[in-house]
């Protein structure tokens, strides 16, 4: 990563939590409860990712709701530390990027966090998302994603997501290449670049091509352990991880 100026005085204070998806891999599961509610070890998914921003000094955290919707209000009143302002998508659910652009009066103009509300990790000493907004630096990145290492991984399947290059720029695995590092489901992001976009179904994908494009697209490796739960047969394997880093 490139050295920055004055790092350590930056702390997002905001972060946007997608939590609308419909979670159709954890079927059946998710017939009657949001994915986002799916517990993990006797905690919640959404609890887990919230518990992290918490730790990094979030106090504002936008979630957008769709699937069982109602459930998820519920089960966001009862906490109580950080500020939870829902962002209403059950008429259309807009995709990641297209909610952050509808939530973006609530996201304010300073850098913010991204977070999926299905995976989550366990931080080795500090807490990643610090570091994440330690490694900011808003003059050369217009996003920069927290990357998980395969090796220190549970419940991922495929080629890898990203190719890092040297000096901390992001590169797609091309269709016959695999890589090490997987994006871990956090990032940080410039929210210019969704200002003035008009509120529709877009993906977070098309923004990663831009910045990977103009060379503003940038990673970093967590250290920890990441988990992702696709299945219900994946909440074992968890938990068994969970319990052998405890």
């Amino acid at each position: 990563m490139p050295d920055k100026k004055n790092s350590e005085a930056f702390t997002p204070d905001t972060a946007m939590v997608l939590a609308g998806g419909l979670g159709t891999r954890m079927r059946p599961l998710t017939l009657t409860t949001p994915k986002p509610l799916i517990e993990v070890a006797g905690r919640t998914l959404i609890d887990r990712g919230l518990d992290a921003l918490v730790e990094a000094g979030v106090k504002k955290a936008v979630v957008n709701v769709h699937y069982l919707a109602d459930q998820m209000e519920e089960h966001l009143k009862h906490r109580h530390d950080v500020a939870i302002t829902i962002s209403d998508e059950r008429v259309q659910l807009l995709d990641s990027a297209g909610g952050i652009v509808k939530a973006l009066p609530e996201l304010g103009n300073k850098t913010f966090y991204i977070l999926n509300a299905d995976t989550f990790w366990v931080d080795s000493q500090n807490s990643n998302l610090k570091s994440l907004a330690q490694n900011w630096d808003e003059n050369r990145m217009d996003i920069l994603l927290m990357l998980a290492d395969r090796h220190h991984s549970t419940g991922h399947e495929g080629r890898g997501d990203f190719h890092l290059n040297e000096d901390g720029t992001l590169r797609r695995v091309a269709a016959d290449e695999r890589s090490d590092y997987i994006y871990a489901g956090a990032a940080l992001v410039n929210p210019q670049l969704f200002a003035g976009k008009e509120i529709s179904v877009s993906s977070l994908n098309s923004y990663f091509n831009a910045a990977i494009a103009a060379d503003r697209l940038y990673g970093m490796v967590m250290q920890g352990h990441w988990l992702t739960v696709g299945t219900p047969e994946a909440i074992g394997e968890a938990e068994a991880a969970l319990l052998a880093l405890a």
